[in-house]
């Protein structure tokens, strides 16, 4: 896979979409994003997952950047990051319009040779 970077030298996008393509890990940052900050334990009772589970989902969010964790006492208390986010939604716009412009390229060549043919 190639690693695409957001062009600032930030968290690199393959690492986010990574993270993002598991439907459990889309549902923790959910919770975590409804709910503010919340431990393993809390958003496994959010889930219909064990605590195990979402320690190891929470890993690779953490790994992509997409969460922080904190100790607080006993537990560690985790909150959604943006930044890592912000960077991939920035890269894919960036592709988009790359892509409106190629498409809007191959428009203006197919509509030039419809008015030369007529």
């Amino acid at each position: 896979m190639t690693d695409h970077s957001d062009g600032a030298g930030g968290a690199p996008v393959d690492g986010v979409l990574t993270a993002l393509a598991d439907p459990t890990r889309r549902a923790i940052l959910d919770a975590l994003a409804e709910h503010g900050e919340a431990s393993a334990t809390a958003l496994a009772g959010r889930l219909p997952v064990s605590r195990q589970a979402v320690v190891k989902h929470l890993a690779v969010l953490d790994a992509a950047g997409l969460v922080t964790g904190a100790r607080v006492g006993r537990e560690v208390r985790y909150a959604v990051r943006s930044a890592a986010l912000s960077a991939t939604a920035r890269w894919m716009g960036a592709l988009a319009a790359d892509w409106d412009r190629r498409l809007a390229a191959i428009k203006r060549v197919a509509e030039e040779a419809e008015r030369e043919d007529r």
